[in-house]
């Protein structure tokens, strides 16, 4: 049974109700209610998981978030690749946008993921942060030609991006996160939440002035990037707008979460997928989570 916390439960019913409208023509366009992965490479255990919001549930919505995790290459030199987007809230191509988005990060990084690797592991920082912006350029270049190809605004295909890279070297414990828009990027370490939503830049400031090519037109969100180094026993969680603001807004929350994880143990992936949809009253969009857990 799905938990709340808070006084009250959401109004919502916690278990799907209407599926989206379906067009025959359009199948390959459904999405799933849930998804579900996990993994574990070098010193980490990775867990992630995608859930329609009890709002879009209950009117037969599609979930707007998308997930996308991957490998790149083999071995320690091997790269996985964690991308998690939300689509314009009342677009009716929402969820297609947040999968293209996620499909083309995805193939940018694959195409790249031998430089990556090794800038990662060398402490690249600078070359890092330009590559990784020059490939989310690209990512929303393409959004903006297929919403014209769709004859719609740009900003009607269009989503969030954020991502994570995580090398499977067990030497190297730097995590990087990169992305565009809203969502969230905690990291527990000792039974506390952190916050470490990177800081843009201000307006006017030169975002792209390491790039040594120019760059397409940039998105409407500034470039946000950071690389940490793990502890073991820190457990790092990206996550969407939609559980993002809980994690914010509802103390409550964040309590239980770090209660949960702040064991020695990984939860597995049923426990994962519960915790993520942890209720709150007042939340009700998609949630979509990234469990990072140091051993």
């Amino acid at each position: 049974m799905i938990g709340h916390v808070g006084d009250r439960p959401p109004t919502y019913d916690p278990e799907p109700t209407a599926l989206p409208a379906a067009v025959p023509q359009e199948l390959d366009g459904l999405v799933a209610d849930t998804v579900l992965d996990g993994a574990r490479y070098g010193t980490y255990t990775l867990r992630a998981a995608s859930v329609r919001g009890d709002s879009a549930r209950f009117r037969g919505e599609p979930r707007r978030d998308a997930l996308l995790t991957a490998r790149f290459g083999t071995d320690e030199r091997a790269l996985v690749l964690v991308a998690v987007a939300t689509g314009a809230r009342a677009a009716d191509s929402a969820h297609l946008a947040a999968t293209d988005a996620c499909r083309w990060i995805g193939a940018a990084v694959g195409r790249s993921h031998a430089r990556l690797s090794e800038d990662i592991r060398a402490g690249r920082r600078g070359d890092l942060k330009s590559g990784l912006n020059r490939l989310t350029d690209r990512t929303y270049g393409k959004l903006r030609a297929r919403a014209a190809e769709l004859g719609v605004g740009p900003q009607q295909y269009t989503a969030e991006l954020r991502c994570l890279l995580l090398p499977a070297d067990p030497d190297c414990r730097t995590r990087v996160f990169f992305g565009v828009g809203a969502g969230g990027l905690f990291r527990l370490r000792d039974g506390v939440w952190h916050d470490l939503e990177p800081q843009i830049p201000a307006v006017g400031d030169a975002g792209n002035a390491e790039s040594p090519l120019e760059p397409p037109d940039p998105p409407a969100e500034p470039f946000r990037f950071r690389g940490s180094v793990a502890r073991p026993g820190d457990a790092l969680l990206l996550c969407s707008p939609g559980l993002a603001e809980p994690m914010r807004g509802e103390r409550a929350l964040s309590e239980e979460l770090a209660a949960r994880w702040a064991t020695e143990e990984t939860p597995g992936l049923v426990t994962f997928l519960a915790d993520i949809q942890l209720r709150v009253k007042g939340y009700s969009d998609d949630r979509t989570g990234v469990g990072v857990w140091e051993a």
